[in-house]
């Protein structure tokens, strides 16, 4: 490769990292990664109901996964 396309590169992805920073910065800045009332929306929203719920959910998650584990552990190919 030439010198000329490797300080081109070079250029081209630091005044991209530079860009992505600066936006990184003004979003900081401005407040676009706040969320004040995330935690006390969840705390005031979830009942005892919603928490069953949640459990139960997950109780067939890892059922699901433990029958599909089985069924790939005792899989026969056909003869």
């Amino acid at each position: 490769m030439s010198d000329n396309i490797i300080i081109l590169m070079l250029g081209v992805s630091t005044f991209l990292g530079a860009l992505g920073l600066w936006a990184l910065l003004w979003g900081l800045k401005s407040g676009q990664f706040d969320d004040q009332s995330k935690f006390l929306d969840s705390a005031r929203f979830d009942g005892d109901e919603d928490l069953r719920d949640a459990i139960m959910m997950e109780k067939k998650k890892k059922e699901a996964l433990k029958r599909k584990q089985e069924q790939e552990k005792n899989y026969m190919p056909e003869d």
